[in-house]
Protein backbone atom coordinates (compact mmCIF):
# COMPACT_ATOMS: atom_id res chain seq x y z
CA UNK A 1 0.00 0.00 0.00
CA UNK A 2 1.40 3.35 -0.99
CA UNK A 3 0.42 6.95 -0.62
CA UNK A 4 -2.12 7.90 -3.27
CA UNK A 5 -4.05 10.91 -4.46
CA UNK A 6 -7.06 11.93 -2.39
CA UNK A 7 -10.43 13.03 -3.38
CA UNK A 8 -9.95 16.62 -4.37
CA UNK A 9 -6.91 15.92 -6.39
CA UNK A 10 -7.25 12.51 -7.73
CA UNK A 11 -9.95 14.47 -9.54
CA UNK A 12 -7.25 16.02 -11.73
CA UNK A 13 -5.73 12.71 -12.76
CA UNK A 14 -9.08 10.94 -13.16
CA UNK A 15 -11.39 13.85 -14.02
CA UNK A 16 -11.82 13.02 -17.68
CA UNK A 17 -12.57 9.40 -16.98
CA UNK A 18 -15.11 10.34 -14.34
CA UNK A 19 -16.77 12.87 -16.61
CA UNK A 20 -17.26 10.11 -19.16
CA UNK A 21 -18.65 7.90 -16.41
CA UNK A 22 -21.10 10.62 -15.45
CA UNK A 23 -22.24 11.44 -19.00
CA UNK A 24 -25.98 11.48 -19.14
CA UNK A 25 -26.63 9.96 -15.74
CA UNK A 26 -24.91 8.29 -12.82
CA UNK A 27 -24.19 4.59 -13.06
CA UNK A 28 -25.87 2.62 -10.33
CA UNK A 29 -24.66 -0.58 -8.79
CA UNK A 30 -27.22 -2.34 -6.63
CA UNK A 31 -25.93 -4.90 -4.22
CA UNK A 32 -28.80 -7.21 -3.28
CA UNK A 33 -28.52 -8.65 0.16
CA UNK A 34 -30.87 -8.93 3.11
CA UNK A 35 -32.63 -5.67 3.93
CA UNK A 36 -32.07 -3.71 7.09
CA UNK A 37 -33.07 -0.34 8.52
CA UNK A 38 -35.08 1.12 11.31
CA UNK A 39 -38.78 0.49 11.46
CA UNK A 40 -41.24 2.87 9.85
CA UNK A 41 -42.89 5.61 11.90
CA UNK A 42 -46.15 7.45 11.44
CA UNK A 43 -44.74 10.91 10.80
CA UNK A 44 -41.82 13.29 11.03
CA UNK A 45 -39.93 13.46 14.32
CA UNK A 46 -37.91 16.31 15.81
CA UNK A 47 -34.75 14.64 17.06
CA UNK A 48 -30.95 15.03 16.93
CA UNK A 49 -31.24 18.68 15.92
CA UNK A 50 -33.51 18.34 12.88
CA UNK A 51 -36.92 17.15 11.75
CA UNK A 52 -36.50 13.54 10.70
CA UNK A 53 -38.42 11.79 7.96
CA UNK A 54 -40.50 8.70 8.73
CA UNK A 55 -38.14 5.74 8.99
CA UNK A 56 -38.66 2.53 7.05
CA UNK A 57 -37.00 -0.63 5.82
CA UNK A 58 -35.27 -0.73 2.45
CA UNK A 59 -31.97 -0.13 0.68
CA UNK A 60 -29.50 2.46 1.94
CA UNK A 61 -28.50 4.70 -0.99
CA UNK A 62 -24.89 5.86 -0.97
CA UNK A 63 -23.31 8.12 -3.60
CA UNK A 64 -19.54 7.78 -4.11
CA UNK A 65 -16.89 8.72 -6.64
CA UNK A 66 -14.80 6.07 -8.40
CA UNK A 67 -12.10 6.08 -5.70
CA UNK A 68 -14.58 5.61 -2.84
CA UNK A 69 -16.37 2.75 -4.63
CA UNK A 70 -13.97 0.34 -2.92
CA UNK A 71 -15.01 1.70 0.48
CA UNK A 72 -18.70 1.13 -0.19
CA UNK A 73 -18.06 -2.38 -1.51
CA UNK A 74 -15.93 -3.24 1.50
CA UNK A 75 -18.67 -2.04 3.85
CA UNK A 76 -21.13 -4.25 1.99
CA UNK A 77 -18.81 -7.24 2.28
CA UNK A 78 -18.37 -6.72 6.01
CA UNK A 79 -22.08 -6.00 6.58
CA UNK A 80 -23.91 -8.59 4.47
CA UNK A 81 -27.15 -7.94 6.37
CA UNK A 82 -27.38 -4.43 4.88
CA UNK A 83 -29.09 -3.80 1.58
CA UNK A 84 -26.94 -1.16 -0.11
CA UNK A 85 -27.67 0.81 -3.25
CA UNK A 86 -24.33 2.24 -4.42
CA UNK A 87 -24.45 5.05 -6.97
CA UNK A 88 -21.27 6.13 -8.75
CA UNK A 89 -21.00 9.81 -9.67
CA UNK A 90 -18.23 12.32 -10.30
CA UNK A 91 -17.86 13.30 -6.63
CA UNK A 92 -18.27 16.94 -7.67
CA UNK A 93 -14.77 16.73 -9.15
CA UNK A 94 -13.38 20.04 -10.42
CA UNK A 95 -16.32 21.81 -8.79
CA UNK A 96 -18.89 20.30 -11.17
CA UNK A 97 -21.78 21.18 -8.78
CA UNK A 98 -23.51 17.95 -9.84
CA UNK A 99 -24.58 17.17 -6.28
CA UNK A 100 -25.99 20.64 -5.68
CA UNK A 101 -27.91 20.56 -8.96
CA UNK A 102 -29.40 17.16 -8.17
CA UNK A 103 -30.37 18.18 -4.63
CA UNK A 104 -32.19 21.21 -6.05
CA UNK A 105 -34.13 18.83 -8.29
CA UNK A 106 -34.88 16.44 -5.43
CA UNK A 107 -36.08 19.35 -3.29
CA UNK A 108 -38.54 20.34 -6.04
CA UNK A 109 -39.84 16.82 -6.60
CA UNK A 110 -39.77 15.79 -2.95
CA UNK A 111 -37.87 12.56 -3.57
CA UNK A 112 -34.56 11.08 -4.75
CA UNK A 113 -32.12 12.24 -2.06
CA UNK A 114 -29.25 9.83 -1.29
CA UNK A 115 -28.88 8.79 2.34
CA UNK A 116 -25.12 9.38 2.43
CA UNK A 117 -22.91 11.08 -0.14
CA UNK A 118 -19.18 11.59 -0.63
CA UNK A 119 -17.83 14.79 -2.15
CA UNK A 120 -14.31 15.58 -3.26
CA UNK A 121 -14.98 19.20 -2.27
CA UNK A 122 -14.52 20.78 1.16
CA UNK A 123 -17.10 23.53 0.66
CA UNK A 124 -20.38 21.60 0.32
CA UNK A 125 -21.84 22.97 3.56
CA UNK A 126 -21.82 26.46 2.01
CA UNK A 127 -24.98 25.42 0.14
CA UNK A 128 -26.07 22.07 1.62
CA UNK A 129 -27.15 23.56 4.95
CA UNK A 130 -29.33 26.29 3.44
CA UNK A 131 -30.75 23.75 1.01
CA UNK A 132 -31.93 21.64 3.93
CA UNK A 133 -29.90 18.66 2.74
CA UNK A 134 -27.05 18.10 5.22
CA UNK A 135 -28.09 16.71 8.59
CA UNK A 136 -26.41 17.97 11.78
CA UNK A 137 -24.07 15.32 13.14
CA UNK A 138 -23.07 16.64 16.56
CA UNK A 139 -26.59 16.92 17.98
CA UNK A 140 -26.96 13.23 18.77
CA UNK A 141 -26.16 11.20 15.66
CA UNK A 142 -22.37 10.97 16.17
CA UNK A 143 -21.02 10.85 19.75
CA UNK A 144 -18.56 13.48 20.87
CA UNK A 145 -16.13 10.72 21.84
CA UNK A 146 -15.82 9.94 18.13
CA UNK A 147 -15.82 13.51 16.84
CA UNK A 148 -13.10 14.52 19.29
CA UNK A 149 -10.64 12.09 17.70
CA UNK A 150 -10.54 13.73 14.28
CA UNK A 151 -7.34 15.67 13.56
CA UNK A 152 -7.28 19.21 14.91
CA UNK A 153 -9.21 21.48 12.55
CA UNK A 154 -10.10 18.64 10.17
CA UNK A 155 -13.84 19.24 10.45
CA UNK A 156 -13.72 23.03 10.52
CA UNK A 157 -14.87 23.07 6.89
CA UNK A 158 -17.94 21.10 7.99
CA UNK A 159 -18.96 23.42 10.80
CA UNK A 160 -21.51 26.24 10.58
CA UNK A 161 -22.24 28.29 13.71
CA UNK A 162 -21.01 25.47 15.92
CA UNK A 163 -23.02 22.75 14.21
CA UNK A 164 -21.23 19.97 12.33
CA UNK A 165 -22.77 19.01 8.98
CA UNK A 166 -20.23 16.65 7.44
CA UNK A 167 -17.22 14.52 8.31
CA UNK A 168 -13.83 14.86 6.69
CA UNK A 169 -12.65 11.78 4.80
CA UNK A 170 -8.96 12.53 4.35
CA UNK A 171 -6.45 15.31 4.83
CA UNK A 172 -4.18 16.83 2.20
CA UNK A 173 -1.73 18.71 4.38
CA UNK A 174 1.34 20.04 2.57
CA UNK A 175 4.81 18.75 3.43
CA UNK A 176 8.23 18.82 1.76
CA UNK A 177 8.90 15.83 -0.48
CA UNK A 178 12.52 15.27 -1.53
CA UNK A 179 14.76 12.81 -3.35
CA UNK A 180 16.97 11.46 -0.55
CA UNK A 181 19.71 9.85 -2.71
CA UNK A 182 20.03 12.98 -4.87
CA UNK A 183 20.20 15.29 -1.88
CA UNK A 184 22.98 13.13 -0.44
CA UNK A 185 24.80 12.94 -3.76
CA UNK A 186 24.72 16.73 -4.20
CA UNK A 187 25.70 17.31 -0.57
CA UNK A 188 22.59 19.34 0.30
CA UNK A 189 20.74 19.51 3.62
CA UNK A 190 16.96 19.51 3.70
CA UNK A 191 15.86 23.12 4.36
CA UNK A 192 13.83 23.85 7.48
CA UNK A 193 13.10 27.52 6.76
CA UNK A 194 11.84 29.28 3.64
CA UNK A 195 15.00 31.37 3.69
CA UNK A 196 17.09 28.18 3.51
CA UNK A 197 14.78 26.86 0.80
CA UNK A 198 15.35 30.00 -1.30
CA UNK A 199 19.12 29.81 -0.84
CA UNK A 200 19.14 26.15 -1.82
CA UNK A 201 16.95 26.83 -4.86
CA UNK A 202 19.40 29.44 -6.14
CA UNK A 203 22.31 27.12 -5.43
CA UNK A 204 20.67 24.26 -7.32
CA UNK A 205 20.06 26.53 -10.31
CA UNK A 206 23.74 27.38 -10.40
CA UNK A 207 25.34 24.02 -9.55
CA UNK A 208 22.82 21.60 -11.07
CA UNK A 209 20.82 23.43 -13.75
CA UNK A 210 17.67 21.62 -14.78
CA UNK A 211 16.95 20.20 -11.33
CA UNK A 212 13.89 21.47 -9.47
CA UNK A 213 13.01 22.46 -5.92
CA UNK A 214 9.33 23.02 -6.67
CA UNK A 215 6.56 23.60 -9.19
CA UNK A 216 4.20 26.56 -9.56
CA UNK A 217 2.28 25.43 -12.61
CA UNK A 218 -0.84 23.89 -11.08
CA UNK A 219 -4.11 25.61 -10.22
CA UNK A 220 -3.65 24.49 -6.59
CA UNK A 221 -0.26 26.25 -6.30
CA UNK A 222 -1.53 28.95 -3.90
CA UNK A 223 -2.87 26.26 -1.59
CA UNK A 224 0.66 24.91 -1.19
CA UNK A 225 2.85 28.00 -1.00
CA UNK A 226 0.67 30.99 -0.13
CA UNK A 227 -1.55 29.12 2.30
CA UNK A 228 1.53 27.81 4.12
CA UNK A 229 2.83 31.38 4.25
CA UNK A 230 -0.35 32.53 6.05
CA UNK A 231 -1.40 34.72 3.13
CA UNK A 232 -4.80 36.18 3.97
CA UNK A 233 -6.29 35.78 0.52
CA UNK A 234 -9.22 33.62 1.53
CA UNK A 235 -10.29 34.01 5.15
CA UNK A 236 -13.91 32.99 5.55
CA UNK A 237 -15.16 35.08 8.48
CA UNK A 238 -18.82 34.08 8.43
CA UNK A 239 -21.40 32.01 6.57
CA UNK A 240 -21.39 34.60 3.79
CA UNK A 241 -18.44 36.86 4.54
CA UNK A 242 -14.79 36.74 3.54
CA UNK A 243 -11.66 38.82 4.11
CA UNK A 244 -9.33 39.20 1.14
CA UNK A 245 -5.85 40.72 1.26
CA UNK A 246 -3.37 39.33 -1.27
CA UNK A 247 -0.79 42.11 -0.89
CA UNK A 248 0.07 41.64 2.78
CA UNK A 249 3.65 40.85 3.79
CA UNK A 250 2.87 37.15 4.18
CA UNK A 251 1.64 37.06 0.59
CA UNK A 252 4.30 39.21 -1.02
CA UNK A 253 7.32 37.55 0.60
CA UNK A 254 6.24 34.12 -0.64
CA UNK A 255 5.42 35.51 -4.07
CA UNK A 256 8.87 37.11 -4.24
CA UNK A 257 10.53 33.83 -3.24
CA UNK A 258 8.67 31.98 -5.98
CA UNK A 259 9.46 34.66 -8.57
CA UNK A 260 13.19 34.34 -7.87
CA UNK A 261 13.16 30.55 -8.25
CA UNK A 262 10.98 30.68 -11.36
CA UNK A 263 13.40 33.15 -12.91
CA UNK A 264 16.33 30.92 -11.93
CA UNK A 265 14.44 27.96 -13.47
CA UNK A 266 14.73 25.80 -10.37
CA UNK A 267 10.96 26.12 -9.95
CA UNK A 268 8.85 24.85 -12.84
CA UNK A 269 5.65 26.46 -14.12
CA UNK A 270 4.43 23.53 -16.21
CA UNK A 271 2.37 21.64 -13.60
CA UNK A 272 3.13 18.24 -12.12
CA UNK A 273 0.35 16.53 -14.09
CA UNK A 274 1.36 17.96 -17.46
CA UNK A 275 2.78 15.76 -20.20
CA UNK A 276 5.86 17.98 -20.35
CA UNK A 277 6.60 17.54 -16.66
CA UNK A 278 6.27 13.75 -16.79
CA UNK A 279 8.38 13.52 -19.94
CA UNK A 280 11.14 16.02 -19.25
CA UNK A 281 11.30 16.55 -15.49
CA UNK A 282 10.41 13.23 -13.88
CA UNK A 283 14.01 12.55 -12.86
CA UNK A 284 14.88 16.17 -12.09
CA UNK A 285 12.87 16.69 -8.90
CA UNK A 286 15.16 17.37 -5.98
CA UNK A 287 12.60 18.97 -3.68
CA UNK A 288 8.84 19.42 -4.04
CA UNK A 289 6.50 21.09 -1.54
CA UNK A 290 3.16 19.36 -1.95
CA UNK A 291 0.21 17.68 -0.25
CA UNK A 292 0.13 14.27 1.40
CA UNK A 293 -1.07 12.55 -1.76
CA UNK A 294 1.97 13.62 -3.83
CA UNK A 295 3.83 10.53 -2.60
CA UNK A 296 1.54 8.15 -4.48
CA UNK A 297 -0.22 10.18 -7.16
CA UNK A 298 2.75 12.23 -8.34
CA UNK A 299 5.96 10.34 -7.56
CA UNK A 300 4.92 6.68 -7.63
CA UNK A 301 2.11 6.70 -10.19
CA UNK A 302 2.76 9.84 -12.25
CA UNK A 303 6.51 10.25 -12.46
CA UNK A 304 7.27 6.56 -11.87
CA UNK A 305 10.00 7.41 -9.38
CA UNK A 306 11.63 4.14 -8.22
CA UNK A 307 11.20 2.89 -4.66
CA UNK A 308 13.69 4.00 -2.05
CA UNK A 309 14.16 7.55 -3.34
CA UNK A 310 11.32 9.75 -2.10
CA UNK A 311 11.39 10.96 1.50
CA UNK A 312 9.32 13.53 3.38
CA UNK A 313 10.12 16.35 5.80
CA UNK A 314 8.11 19.17 7.39
CA UNK A 315 7.36 22.04 5.05
CA UNK A 316 9.72 25.00 5.71
CA UNK A 317 8.67 27.86 8.01
CA UNK A 318 9.61 31.51 7.91
CA UNK A 319 12.55 32.23 10.17
CA UNK A 320 11.37 33.54 13.53
CA UNK A 321 7.79 32.32 13.14
CA UNK A 322 7.00 30.33 16.28
CA UNK A 323 3.66 29.03 14.99
CA UNK A 324 4.27 26.34 12.33
CA UNK A 325 1.78 26.41 9.47
CA UNK A 326 1.10 24.57 6.26
CA UNK A 327 -1.43 24.50 3.45
CA UNK A 328 -3.91 21.91 2.23
CA UNK A 329 -4.83 20.65 -1.24
CA UNK A 330 -8.02 18.65 -1.27
CA UNK A 331 -9.45 16.09 1.13
CA UNK A 332 -13.05 14.99 0.75
CA UNK A 333 -16.15 15.06 2.95
CA UNK A 334 -19.11 12.81 3.74
CA UNK A 335 -22.61 14.19 4.22
CA UNK A 336 -25.73 12.54 5.63
CA UNK A 337 -29.11 13.62 4.27
CA UNK A 338 -31.79 15.13 6.52
CA UNK A 339 -34.27 13.32 4.26
CA UNK A 340 -32.88 9.85 4.97
CA UNK A 341 -35.50 7.26 5.85
CA UNK A 342 -32.74 4.92 7.07
CA UNK A 343 -30.93 7.10 9.61
CA UNK A 344 -29.69 4.26 11.79
CA UNK A 345 -28.07 2.46 8.88
CA UNK A 346 -26.87 5.72 7.29
CA UNK A 347 -25.20 6.85 10.51
CA UNK A 348 -23.54 3.46 10.92
CA UNK A 349 -22.15 3.66 7.39
CA UNK A 350 -20.95 7.24 7.90
CA UNK A 351 -19.10 6.36 11.11
CA UNK A 352 -17.58 3.23 9.58
CA UNK A 353 -16.37 4.84 6.37
CA UNK A 354 -14.61 7.69 8.18
CA UNK A 355 -13.24 5.94 11.27
CA UNK A 356 -12.89 2.18 10.79
CA UNK A 357 -9.44 0.63 10.37
CA UNK A 358 -10.72 -1.87 7.81
CA UNK A 359 -10.98 0.90 5.23
CA UNK A 360 -9.38 4.11 6.45
CA UNK A 361 -6.49 2.40 8.20
CA UNK A 362 -5.70 -0.34 5.69
CA UNK A 363 -7.23 0.49 2.31
CA UNK A 364 -7.75 4.25 1.98
CA UNK A 365 -5.52 6.01 -0.58
CA UNK A 366 -5.28 9.29 1.35
CA UNK A 367 -4.18 10.32 4.86
CA UNK A 368 -7.21 9.67 7.13
CA UNK A 369 -8.76 12.61 8.92
CA UNK A 370 -9.57 10.38 11.88
CA UNK A 371 -6.41 10.38 13.99
CA UNK A 372 -6.52 6.85 15.49
CA UNK A 373 -6.70 5.14 12.09
CA UNK A 374 -4.16 7.56 10.63
CA UNK A 375 -1.59 5.82 12.82
CA UNK A 376 -2.48 2.47 11.25
CA UNK A 377 -2.38 4.01 7.79
CA UNK A 378 1.10 5.44 8.36
CA UNK A 379 2.41 2.08 9.51
CA UNK A 380 1.11 0.55 6.32
CA UNK A 381 2.80 3.20 4.21
CA UNK A 382 6.09 2.72 6.04
CA UNK A 383 5.84 -1.04 5.54
CA UNK A 384 5.23 -0.70 1.80
CA UNK A 385 8.95 -0.24 1.15
CA UNK A 386 8.41 2.58 -1.31
CA UNK A 387 9.56 5.56 0.73
CA UNK A 388 13.11 6.42 1.74
CA UNK A 389 12.04 7.75 5.14
CA UNK A 390 9.21 7.31 7.58
CA UNK A 391 6.17 9.53 7.04
CA UNK A 392 5.90 10.98 10.52
CA UNK A 393 6.10 14.48 9.02
CA UNK A 394 2.60 13.89 7.63
CA UNK A 395 1.22 13.24 11.09
CA UNK A 396 2.84 16.40 12.44
CA UNK A 397 1.55 18.51 9.56
CA UNK A 398 -2.00 17.19 9.95
CA UNK A 399 -2.60 19.55 12.88
CA UNK A 400 -0.67 22.50 11.41
CA UNK A 401 -2.93 23.49 8.51
CA UNK A 402 -3.36 27.25 8.87
CA UNK A 403 -7.02 28.02 9.73
CA UNK A 404 -6.96 31.42 8.05
CA UNK A 405 -7.59 29.96 4.59
CA UNK A 406 -11.22 28.95 4.27
CA UNK A 407 -13.43 26.91 1.97
CA UNK A 408 -15.88 29.31 0.38
CA UNK A 409 -18.49 28.56 -2.23
CA UNK A 410 -16.21 30.04 -4.90
CA UNK A 411 -13.17 28.12 -6.17
CA UNK A 412 -9.77 29.59 -5.40
CA UNK A 413 -8.20 27.11 -7.79
CA UNK A 414 -10.38 28.28 -10.67
CA UNK A 415 -9.59 31.91 -9.86
CA UNK A 416 -5.83 31.28 -9.79
CA UNK A 417 -6.02 29.28 -13.01
CA UNK A 418 -7.79 32.11 -14.82
CA UNK A 419 -5.92 35.05 -13.26
CA UNK A 420 -2.34 34.05 -12.47
CA UNK A 421 -1.43 30.96 -14.49
CA UNK A 422 -1.75 32.70 -17.91
CA UNK A 423 0.49 35.52 -16.68
CA UNK A 424 3.18 33.08 -15.59
CA UNK A 425 3.37 31.60 -19.08
CA UNK A 426 3.70 35.16 -20.42
CA UNK A 427 6.65 35.88 -18.14
CA UNK A 428 4.85 38.02 -15.58
CA UNK A 429 5.85 37.83 -11.92
CA UNK A 430 3.49 36.58 -9.25
CA UNK A 431 4.09 39.74 -7.24
CA UNK A 432 2.90 41.89 -10.13
CA UNK A 433 -0.30 39.83 -10.40
CA UNK A 434 -1.28 39.87 -6.72
CA UNK A 435 -3.61 42.91 -7.12
CA UNK A 436 -5.37 41.28 -10.08
CA UNK A 437 -5.70 38.08 -8.08
CA UNK A 438 -7.35 40.03 -5.26
CA UNK A 439 -9.74 41.78 -7.64
CA UNK A 440 -10.78 38.45 -9.14
CA UNK A 441 -11.34 36.85 -5.72
CA UNK A 442 -13.50 39.78 -4.67
CA UNK A 443 -15.62 39.58 -7.82
CA UNK A 444 -16.16 35.83 -7.51
CA UNK A 445 -16.98 36.10 -3.80
CA UNK A 446 -19.48 38.91 -4.35
CA UNK A 447 -21.11 37.05 -7.24
CA UNK A 448 -21.71 34.19 -4.80
CA UNK A 449 -23.35 36.50 -2.28
CA UNK A 450 -20.39 37.08 0.04
CA UNK A 451 -19.77 40.30 1.91
CA UNK A 452 -16.10 41.10 1.28
CA UNK A 453 -13.72 43.04 3.50
CA UNK A 454 -10.32 44.03 2.10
Amino acid sequence: MTLDKPSADRRRALGKRRSALLAGCAATVVLTVAACGSGGTAGTTAKDGFTQAPQKDGALTVWVDATRMDAAKLYQKLHPEVKLNIVSYDGNANGSNYLQTKVQLFNRTGKGWPDVVFSSQNNEVTWAVDAGFAAPLNKGLIPEATLGKFAKGANDVCTVNGTLYCLRNDLSQAVLWYNAPLMKKFGYAVPTTWEEYLTLGKKVAKEHPGYLVGDAGDSFTPEIYLWASKCGANEITGAKSVSVNTTSENCTKMAKLMDVLIKKKSMSITGVFSTDFAKNKSDKVLLMPGPAWFGGAVFKDGLKTPAGQIAVAPIPQWQGDSSPSTGNVGGGTWLLSQHSTHLKAATDFLKWVTTDKAYQGEKAPGFPAYAPVAETWLKGQDASGYFASDLSALATASSQVWPGWGSGQFSQEAIWAATVKPGLTQGKTIVSMLPAWQESIVKHAESNGYKVSQ
